[in-house]
């Protein structure tokens, strides 16, 4: 269960770190709010899977997949280009991540 909630804070930080720079394109008092509500739900979602995980484990797993799902969605919906170099160390954080997840203890 640890795994799912850990999942589910991977996709909102995603969504909260999308959401600063749609807030910044906006200039509005909801477009403040939606980072700042998303970044509660996101570390209470973190503390939550921290509960059945070691932190380092899940903090890697969270700030690696966070940061590969930044850079993939910042290319499809703003626009943002990834050289090749990137994009393999893009793909070395993945295998780091999915390296955590197969030899982890919990």
């Amino acid at each position: 269960m640890a795994w799912l909630i850990l999942g589910i804070a991977v996709v909102t930080e995603i969504i909260w770190a999308l959401s600063l720079k749609w807030a910044a394109t906006q200039g509005s008092l909801l477009a403040s709010a939606v980072p700042i509500t998303l970044s509660f739900v996101n570390m209470g979602l973190l503390a939550l899977a921290m509960r059945g995980l070691p932190a380092g484990t899940a903090y890697a797993v969270w700030t690696g997949l966070g940061a590969v799902g930044v850079a993939v969605f910042g290319v499809i919906l703003f626009g943002e280009k990834l050289n090749p170099v990137q994009m393999g160390f893009i793909g070395l954080i993945i295998v780091g991540v999915v390296g955590t997840k197969l030899f982890a203890t919990a």
